[in-house]
């Protein structure tokens, strides 16, 4: 071992020479990395291999590359390129290479040397990266996706982004994922030679191709939204769209597509409206277009989920934002006697077809507080009457509803079962909030944040408010989040990561915590965790993640 080791530190001196040579390094600089790097040979040697061993070299490698990066910027010094990072490229490539033999499974490993790759271009080596991982992975589309991506947006070759959408197709024939993005790439093909003057007939075909295998209305609705965005498919998108008619026709996804299809239609006419008043006439008029077909969806397909496609296209036309004041103001009055009674009228309708679905009542009492009116108390005792045995989650929304008038029925009027009143504190936080404000949330965290059991995502929410004010305090972040850790420290790697990242983005952020965190990380952490946490650290150390 001792020999093996030598010989690899041997290899080193020409770069660390060259490196004191040229004054990037001080001969201290490299006794100590020369001591670091035979530090870390040993332990890569042993018979007993630990993949944080060769982690931790790798990382230490590519800190040396940024640091030598850095200082030549500063020098101004650009020569002996390939006789020093030439040599320490092809070290860490030799490295991740050893690993991901010994480690294949850890899809993290890989695409920790995919993120290597790309950072320092080494594009015949990614190459090979992503041969060796989709042999071992097949199963993963989305690293099939990945590889074919970077074939046709980096090296610029449809025909090898095309060869590996197809080897992945034969292994995922059900994934509609892998069709979506084999659409999006072959319609960018036809584009690109669309531009170029060149036939484009084969890249057609190819679109056709993937028409045969669609696998239901979102699909061919995720289809018809990729084929949007190029001025070219207009017969394509078509030929989707009658399709989807004729196969999905008592789909309440195909209604709510023909239904708002109908305010874009509107735009497509020769002559825009010039005036304000003319845009507002314009809008409604379509609004009243899509209204209409809802209308006849509602009695060709009268179920649940077309009511609720609806009441959501009411609420969120009622919602809408103009960036014109005056224009706003004359879609308020409009609205106030058009839209916003139709959307009363089919939330109502809705609850009463479906009294006793909880989604229902709750749509509604958005509805009535999105127009504030002053029937919400009546509607929420109302819907409690019809679902009073479905204490749950979705009876807990209905709470969430009206909030802002009953805010002491969430902690007094009723008890809840653990599995509820987890999701319970997380809409009372958000509530609070909403309607009292920052300081009201603290309160509300401060009062709940030791009352088991708690869910991640109450923690996040705090971190989210505190986040949204003018003034966000780091000592306050590092608060939530090490209360955060208490509870969840142990099964949650991406939590210290985001804590890590806040340290270092923050502008009271301290840096030099990163490192202690890190520790911390990697002690707590239980099985697998540990491996995914010390793989995305060295992600995020590179600037990919």
């Amino acid at each position: 071992m001792a020999e093996r080791v030598e010989q690899r530190l041997e290899d080193r001196v020409p770069e660390l020479e060259q490196l004191e040579r040229v004054g990037l390094f001080t001969h201290e600089e490299i006794r100590a990395v020369l001591k670091k790097a035979t530090a870390l040979e040993y332990k890569i040697q042993r018979r007993a291999l630990r993949k944080e061993d060769f982690i931790n070299y790798i990382q230490y490698e590519i800190n040396l590359l940024e640091l030598i990066k850095k200082r030549r910027a500063r020098t101004g010094y650009s020569f002996k390129k390939d006789e020093i990072e030439g040599s320490m490229i092809q070290r860490v490539h030799s490295l991740f290479k050893r690993a991901t033999g010994k480690w294949k499974e850890d899809v993290q490993l890989w695409l920790s040397h995919v993120a290597f790759c790309k950072q320092w271009n080494t594009k015949h080596q990614l190459s090979k990266v992503f041969s060796t991982m989709l042999a071992i992975h097949p199963n993963k589309p989305a690293l099939w996706i990945m590889a074919a991506k970077w074939e046709m947006e980096t090296r610029l070759s449809s025909e090898s982004a095309r060869h590996l959408f197809l080897r992945a197709l034969r292994f995922h024939p059900e994934c509609p994922k892998l069709y979506q993005e084999y659409f999006r790439m072959e319609l960018m093909n036809a584009e690109k030679q669309r531009k170029e003057k060149k036939e484009f007939e084969r890249a057609k075909m190819n679109l056709m191709g993937c028409l045969i295998f669609v696998m239901g209305v979102e699909f061919r609705l995720a289809l018809l939204s990729i084929a949007k965005l190029f001025d070219f498919t207009h017969d394509l998108q078509k030929e989707i769209l009658e399709n989807l008619q004729a196969e999905y026709a008592d789909n309440p996804l195909t209604w709510d597509y023909m239904a708002r299809r109908e305010l874009e239609l509107g735009s497509l006419k020769a002559t825009e409206p010039t005036t304000k008043q003319a845009k507002v006439s314009e809008m409604t008029q379509r609004e009243e277009r899509c209204c209409a077909v809802f209308e006849e969806a509602v009695t060709a397909v009268p179920t649940e989920d077309m009511w609720k496609c609806y009441i959501t296209f009411c609420l969120e036309r009622c919602n809408r934002k103009t960036n014109s004041e005056e224009l706003k103001q004359k879609l308020q009055l409009l609205l106030e006697s058009s839209l916003s009674q139709k959307a009363a009228e089919v939330a109502e309708a809705a609850a009463k077809r479906f009294s006793l679905s909880v989604e229902m009542w709750q749509m509604r009492l958005q509805v009535l507080i999105q127009l504030k009116s002053d029937n919400v108390t009546q509607c929420f005792e109302e819907a409690f009457k019809h679902v009073k045995s479905k204490v749950c989650a979705g009876f807990m929304d209905l709470h969430a509803c009206i909030g802002w008038k009953t805010s002491d029925i969430y902690l007094k009027d009723f008890f809840l079962p653990p599995a509820e009143s987890v999701t319970m504190k997380e809409k009372y936080l958000d509530w609070a909030y909403r309607n009292g404000g920052y300081k009201k949330a603290r309160r509300v965290f401060t009062s709940l944040h030791e009352s088991h059991p708690l869910s991640l995502d109450f923690f996040k929410k705090m971190i989210e408010i505190e986040k949204e004010q003018e003034m966000c305090r780091m000592l306050r972040l590092r608060e939530y989040y090490e209360r955060a850790l208490r509870e969840f420290g142990s099964v949650n790697s991406d939590l210290w990561l985001e804590y890590i990242k806040e340290e270092l983005s923050h502008p009271q952020g301290k840096p030099e915590h990163a490192g202690s965190i890190h520790w911390r990380a990697v002690k707590m952490l239980e099985g697998d965790q540990v491996e995914d946490f010390i793989s995305k650290y060295t992600l995020l150390q590179t600037g990919h993640l």
